[in-house]
């Protein structure tokens, strides 16, 4: 164990400092029980939350979009992709709410956000700015300092990950804020049009540790003139 904590941490890129990746994406190009990137959140403790990302994959099986654990809920908060029907699951303190019929989008850009606030224990999803429905979560506050990671779930804090349920594709424009965001700005996030950024995780100013088979590199645009 010991030999493997130091493999990973010869192949983890540290930055010191936030960065910019605006026009970037965390590329996953292959199935794997290693590769992942960490977020640096700002803080922990959440009675609110929003979560929005854009993904690219051609992949029909289960993957993890988005992974947040705390010392007492490996899925803290979890966006999971089924393979099921456009099955999108978001987990809330390891209660699993599941939302149906929404990501059926193969090898193009797909903007998700998850919503959850304690107050009502409401949780919500967003494709590509569009609303699903609004199911009952918990209502307890989301307490413990967070590990967030894109391209593994965690099914202990920090670790268990799993090649079947690990990402494959491009990740872009992940951010996170400790409210529940209007309509009006999930809108403009899912067009990318001077949103607000999130003040948890901000891909603009962005803390990362990234280990194992995965490329941090430039956007292809959409159009070319």
């Amino acid at each position: 164990m010991e030999k493997f904590i130091c493999f990973l941490a010869i192949l983890a890129t540290c930055c010191a400092s936030p960065q910019d990746l605006s026009g970037k994406v965390f590329t996953f190009p292959a199935e794997s029980n290693t590769a992942h990137v960490r977020l640096i959140p700002t803080r922990g403790n959440f009675s609110s939350v929003t979560v929005c990302l854009r993904y690219f994959t051609d992949l029909t099986r289960n993957q993890v979009l988005f992974s947040l654990a705390t010392p007492s809920h490996s899925n803290g908060f979890l966006l999971f992709k089924s393979n099921t029907g456009g099955q999108l699951n978001i987990f809330v303190q390891n209660q699993d709410v599941v939302f149906h019929e929404l990501l059926d989008e193969k090898n193009s850009w797909v903007s998700v956000c998850g919503t959850w606030e304690s107050g009502s224990g409401l949780v919500q999803p967003w494709i590509n700015g569009k609303p699903g429905s609004r199911k009952q979560g918990p209502r307890d506050v989301l307490d413990g300092a967070p590990i967030i990671i894109v391209g593994q779930e965690q099914d202990s804090f920090g670790g268990g990950f799993d090649a079947g349920q690990s990402f494959v594709g491009l990740l872009a424009d992940v951010h996170m804020w400790d409210y529940v965001l209007s309509y009006c700005e999930i809108t403009r996030f899912a067009n990318d049009d001077n949103f607000t950024p999130g003040n948890i995780l901000n891909w603009r100013a962005l803390e990362f540790n990234s280990v194992g088979n995965v490329v941090v590199e430039n956007r292809t645009p959409e159009y070319c003139f």
